[in-house]
């Protein structure tokens, strides 16, 4: 199905005046400061915070967000260094609140043997505003290149390249929602004066490998502990998830560093992106939020086997 965008004309790219019109339509509906920003400076008994840098969007908003990495205690150079990163889309909400309770209920008890660094909330404003992109509508989750304009992604490279270790393994927490289909893919489109086509929304979690370096093990274990929390999606009639051929039950592949996206950051062996459904009739939130947290135990569970 193509849907056509109410911003911009049909085969022409956005220029400022179109980008303008759709910053002005974006409207706060929930609270970055409320709901995510008391639940990361009340960990700070139990872990270090490090504010890695600050989004001035007072011309947009007024507001400026503070962007916070939650570091494990005793942090030890020989333990193998794991990184798990949420809200990179700031509206795919249990990649935010997943992150957050991983460090709530279950990332102390592996910080005897991994150094563990959790981004809980890279898009503050996408999250206030449940969008996917940034003010300037640019992608968060394709700039994590060198070149890469979105400031939310250049702000964690900067960061992670100036702490100097090498990762073992980075899991980035996201969700596939019905809105892809109906906003933020045709938006898209509009942006980039393309067509678009829809595809089919699958109903369950599913993850993304790396097609530049798979690590097909590590899907598959965390697949079989996510499956005893929520149902997984099942391929389309085409035998695809989101247009992409499946590689094993519940996993496709993208070429991660081509397209600049964030579980590219680390260079880590091991790699993967989470995508919980939270529009199913099957699933509730907290089931979406607990299926994130088995993903991240799942994948340091893996590391350390």
């Amino acid at each position: 199905m193509n849907t056509i965008y109410h911003i911009g004309t049909v085969g022409q790219r956005w220029g400022q005046p179109e980008t303008a019109q759709w910053l002005s339509e974006q409207q706060i509906k929930r609270s970055f400061f409320d709901d995510v920003l008391p639940a990361i400076t009340a960990l700070q008994h139990d872990f270090d915070l490090e504010q890695y840098g600050e989004l001035d969007y007072q011309p947009v908003c007024g507001k400026r967000y503070p962007l916070f990495a939650v570091k494990s205690r005793n942090w030890q150079s020989d333990k193998p260094t794991v990184l798990v990163t949420g809200g990179v889309h700031g509206y795919e909400t249990s990649g935010v609140h997943g992150a957050l309770r991983f460090l709530q209920t279950k990332a102390q008890a592996y910080s005897d043997k991994l150094n563990v660094l959790v981004l809980p909330c890279i898009s503050p404003w996408g999250y206030e505003t449940i969008n996917r992109w940034n003010p300037d509508a640019i992608d968060p989750n394709r700039s994590f290149s060198a070149d890469g304009k979105a400031a939310e992604a250049q702000l964690v490279r900067q960061y992670l390249a100036g702490l100097n270790v090498h990762f073992a393994l980075h899991i980035d927490l996201h969700e596939t929602t019905d809105s892809d289909n109906s906003e933020f893919r045709p938006a898209k489109a509009a942006r980039d004066g393309t067509i678009n086509n829809n595809w089919n929304i699958p109903d369950g979690f599913y993850l993304v490998d790396d097609a530049e370096h798979p690590c097909p093990a590590l899907q598959k274990a965390i697949i079989d502990q996510v499956a005893k929390i929520t149902h997984i999606a099942a391929a389309d009639e085409n035998g695809q998830l989101i247009g992409e051929n499946i590689e094993q039950f519940g996993v496709i592949n993208y070429a991660k560093a081509s397209l600049g996206l964030c579980a590219s950051v680390t260079e880590a062996p091991l790699v993967s992106t989470t995508e919980v459904y939270p529009d199913s009739p099957s699933a509730t939130p907290e089931q979406c939020i607990l299926a994130q947290v088995a993903a991240v135990t799942a994948a340091l569970d893996y590391l350390l086997r």
